[in-house]
């Protein structure tokens, strides 16, 4: 009987257990369904059409009236993405065409220009243009290199490529005491930033009293350079020295207060 009793009364609490369980369970799921039913109520109070729901590239053009709500939200908002994905897809053809263009437009200068090298250094870029202007217009001619060395280089570019392959049959013409080397440039002439340039007749004198130094010791001060030039060419009116902490050396630009003093060696 004592058994008996005791497995009924195990019964009796398990099933006690059970129903709360299952009351638990209940009661979770239904805090569950109200939580989630509360967040619809809350999304169905919402204004679709509120200004905050368009995305940032959407532009909305006002009527008259100004009545926001007179244009579809979604219609609306797919057209303006459309146009928006087919006005960046066509910037970037432009960008893309830009690139070609320039490319296209640099090899076009470099077939129209030839490389000239072991020229003298008393022949000027006049004497050098007159030299190939028999051959077709020439469009400009960049002499370069140290204008104290025996020889230097320099690109030609003509109007045409009928005038670049034209002057490479100069080659081996004598130019003051050298023979000149005429070849196919492999580089285009690169324009002038215009930004650089003498704006006024008073910049362009300045810049005729002006000459540019390289190779100066970083150990040299601003007086020590300033007084070596006053000492061998003349007066000085302006000295800017230039530099970094990389580099071992700087570069100045001397002025003077005379043209005379720029010529001096």
């Amino acid at each position: 009987m004592a058994a008996v009793a005791d497995k009924s009364g195990e019964a009796a609490a398990a099933a006690a257990n059970d129903n709360n369980n299952l009351v638990m369970e209940t009661a979770k799921s239904e805090s569950k369904e109200f939580n989630v039913q509360k967040l619809v109520d809350m999304f169905t109070k919402l204004n679709p059409l509120a200004k905050e729901f368009f995305p940032s590239s959407y532009h909305h053009n006002q009527t008259k009236n100004d009545n926001f709500n007179q244009v579809p939200v979604n219609k609306q908002g797919n057209e303006n993405y459309s146009n928006r994905r087919r006005r960046n897809n066509y910037n970037q053809g432009g960008r893309k065409l830009n690139g070609r263009g320039f490319r296209a437009q640099r090899d076009d200068s470099i077939r129209r220009t030839v490389y000239v090298s072991d020229i003298d250094q008393t022949i000027t870029e006049e004497q050098l243009a007159g030299l190939f202007s028999n051959c077709g217009q020439v469009v400009d001619c960049r002499v370069c290199g140290d204008p104290h060395s025996v020889l230097r280089f320099a690109f030609v570019e003509f109007a045409d490529e009928e005038g670049a392959r034209a002057a490479l049959h100069l080659g081996g013409t004598m130019l003051g005491f050298y023979p000149v080397r005429v070849l196919p440039s492999k580089t285009a002439i690169l324009p002038v930033n215009p930004t650089f340039l003498p704006r006024s007749e008073d910049e362009r004198e300045m810049c005729t009293r002006t000459v540019y130094c390289t190779n100066i010791d970083r150990k040299v001060s601003h007086a020590e350079v300033k007084n070596f030039f006053e000492s061998a060419c003349g007066e000085v009116t302006r000295l800017r020295l230039l530099g970094d902490h990389v580099l071992s050396t700087r570069i100045a630009f001397v002025e003077f207060a005379m043209v005379s003093s720029r010529l001096q060696d």
